[in-house]
Order: structure tokens, then sequence, then C-alpha cells
């Protein structure tokens, strides 16, 4: 091979060079640090983890009886409509949204899983979902099985782009979350493109609550941390009719005793709670606004719960998000609810079945069949379980089947303070 001389560079010409070259080095380091991380992109994420304890205080698996669905009918499914309540799981993800916040137009791409789980609805276009629907005639969430995940791909954000949403006749909980200032999406599909304000999924896991609750003989409820990591703002709240109450501890590390809340307090008072403890974690004003907007006659409904925020480690691991590229900052914050079987709520099941009170049985919404399942297997008197048995073989008496709903007078009044649906 050929040898050519090489001429020795002066010091102050060896220097520009080397400097030239750190220079060039830095921005390639730069560039690649840009690509990972998108310059401004903020992504924000509320959801809730719906449960229900059993005796012993864990989440229990359980089925709810088949109700009208609560989403518009754009919204695209793993399997038929219905598919979802023949899936039984001791978690119920519902409506996590993903808000996405961006000076500049750009693009970015979104995985999320569930453990032990399916994810089971989504809106706008996914990509694609696992596994795949075809395999679903028989499956346990109990089984050793992939997690279910969905995916999209090329996410276009155009902050300056304001396009018609989709929006149809009937009520639904799904549209109060559109009510913030996030940067408008842009999705493909084979009919065309799609616009929302967010990525929306909902799913069903068999991963056990990271929070216990037993209810204990004197009204109080026995709280047990179970996630590893602190769980801040928790709430035992209860209904009775018109009057409720809400009772809060500001964390648990361990076990904690709750006693039963005085039921002199308003829906007011605790939308109020709730919005401090989201605001706390991170949620902008609007969203926690949209959040409560789209849950609390569910929240507030009849009966005995736990709320909680669940940490977002568990979240972390329970249901893993990646976004590329990456925003500068995520901020995920999940409410966990506790269906809880309190002593009055036993009463109020048992003389609903005795004198045949629909309404009130109606006021349990979803939450009756396990509800009844529970009572039954601590039952000692063989005239109630016989009723009990006799109610759970019946899941479509009216006027069950047209539901007790505050959730329609609560949609209508969000269509009139915004008709179009737009923040």
């Amino acid at each position: 091979m050929t040898q050519y001389p090489t001429l020795p560079l002066r010091s102050g010409a060896w220097r520009a060079a080397a400097f030239l070259a750190f220079t060039l080095c830095w921005c390639l380091a730069f560039a690649r640090a840009a690509s990972a991380q998108q310059s401004g992109l903020v992504a924000h994420e509320w959801g809730t983890f719906t449960s229900i304890a059993g005796d012993s205080g864990a989440a229990v698996s359980w089925y709810p009886w088949t109700t009208p669905s609560d989403l518009p009918d754009f919204v695209e499914h793993l399997e038929a409509r219905e598919f979802k309540l023949n899936l039984g799981g001791t978690i119920r993800m519902e409506t996590p949204v993903i808000y996405f916040y961006s000076p500049q137009e750009t693009t970015v791409s979104v995985h999320v899983s569930f453990a032990k789980g399916l994810i089971t609805e989504w809106y706008p276009h996914a990509t694609r979902s696992t596994p795949n629907s075809g395999n679903l005639r028989n499956v346990s969430l109990s089984q050793n099985q992939p997690d279910g995940s969905v995916t999209w791909e090329r996410i276009l954000l155009r902050p300056d782009q304001e396009e018609e949403l989709p929006r149809e006749p009937a009520p639904s909980r799904y549209y109060a979350a559109r009510q913030t200032g996030s940067t408008p999406l842009e999705v493909s599909s084979e009919g065309g493109e799609q616009h929302e304000k967010f990525l929306f999924y909902r799913g069903v896991s068999s991963e056990a609550s990271p929070v216990t609750a037993k209810v204990s003989a004197d009204r109080g409820i026995e709280v047990t941390n179970r996630s590893g990591d602190p769980v801040t703002d928790v709430f035992l709240f209860e209904r009775r009719g018109k009057s409720l109450g809400i009772r809060s501890l500001t964390s648990v590390d361990g076990t904690a005793l709750v006693e039963a809340p005085e039921l002199d307090k308003t829906v007011e008072t605790a939308t109020e709670e709730l919005r401090r403890a989201l605001l706390g974690q991170g949620l902008y004003p609007d969203e926690a606004q949209a959040m409560l907007e789209t849950w609390n006659d569910s929240w507030f409904e009849e009966g005995s719960r736990l709320l909680y925020l669940v940490p977002q480690a568990f979240v972390d691991r329970v249901l893993p998000l990646a976004i590329s590229p990456a925003p500068q900052q995520t901020t995920r914050v999940f409410v966990g609810r506790l269906e809880l079987v309190t002593p009055g709520t036993r009463t109020a099941i048992l003389t609903a079945l005795a004198s045949g009170d629909e309404r009130t049985l109606a006021k349990y919404n979803r939450f009756l069949e396990p509800m009844l399942q529970i009572l039954l297997e601590g039952e000692s008197d063989p005239g109630q379980a016989q009723r009990i048995r006799e109610r759970l073989e019946q899941p479509h008496l009216p006027p069950y089947s047209l539901r007790y709903s505050p959730l329609v007078a609560g949609t209508r009044q969000n269509e009139s303070a915004s008709p179009s649906g737009k923040p």
C-alpha cells in the first residue's frame, strides 16, 4: 500500500482542529439526547383501578352484571363490545387517558401493557394490540399468558390545529376528559384520520390490589398497604341515601385502622378532598377537574368504599408505559377504588331482598353480583341464603336492567356547559 506523507500541524492549527472535533462530538451527543427526549414535551395520565374487597380484605375476582356500555360506539374493542362483561378480574382499569403538551408539531409513539391482564378498549385507532383477538374465546387471566398490550405508532401532535372531535348523541362519561388544554392529536386509520385530545384505553387484570381493606366488627376499616411504597391520601367514603361522609388519612405505610365517617358531609366537600389530592400528585387543575367530572357520580354513589392514590411505582410495574421520544416530564396519577361490604351495606341489601326492593338494589349497580356472592359465603341464615341465591339467578330483573344511573344527569350537565365537547 502506498504511504502518503503527512504534514505536521502547527500548535495553533492543532488546537483549532481539536476544538472542532470536540464541538462536533458534543453536537452529535446533544442531537442523540434530543432525539431520545423531546424538548418541551410533557405527558400527563390519569386513571382508576377498581376492585371489591372480600371478607379477608383482599380484592376478589368479580364480574359486573350486564350493563349498557358507557362508551361511545367509535371506541375500539379487543373483542365484541360486551366481551369484557364475561372477563373476571381483580382490577378493572377504567378510563386511563394520556394527555400530551407540546410547543411544536411533533410525532410520538406509545406502548402500554397490563400485567396479568388485557387492554380491552382504546381510542384513537391503535397500530396493534396483543394478544390476537382470535385467541380469546377461552381466555382466563389466571393462566400463564403474555400481558395484554396496545401500541400507537406515529401519533401526530398538532398544537395549533383544532379539528372537530367525534361525539354521539347518547350521554357518556367519556367526553368530560376533553375539557383540558392538552395538545390535539391525530392518528391514521383505515377509515381516515382520527382526532382526539388524549389517548384512551381500559382493561382488566388479575393482579393483586396494592391495598387491602378488612371490615372490623366496630364499623372501622383495617387498611393494609402491601405495595412496598407509601400510599398517600386515603379516603374512606360512605353514602346512605342523601347522607354521606368522608374520612381521610395522609399516608399508610403498614396497617392503619380507619373509623367509619360521620354522615355529615356533602358531595362538594368530598369533591374538594379528592381535588386537593389530585393536584398534589401533579395533575393540572383542568385535568383534575376532568377526572372529577368523569367519576364523581360513581365515586360518591350509594355504599362504602376506600379511595386512595396508587403509588406510581406500582402503576409503573403493573401498567408499564413507554413513550418515544421520551417526554421531559411524565406524570401518572391513578386513583384506587376498593368497594366494601360493610354492615350498613349488608343490612341495606338484605332488607331490599326481603322486600323485593329492586330500586334500592339497583343503587349498587355493577357491584351487586360480587356483593351478593360475598354475602352468600358468610350467610348462616338459610332463608337469607336462599333469597341471595334466587337473586343471583336473575341478573336482569327490572328496574335493574334500566339502572340507577346518576351518570346520565351528570353528563347532560357537562354537555350543556360545553356543547361542542371542546375546551
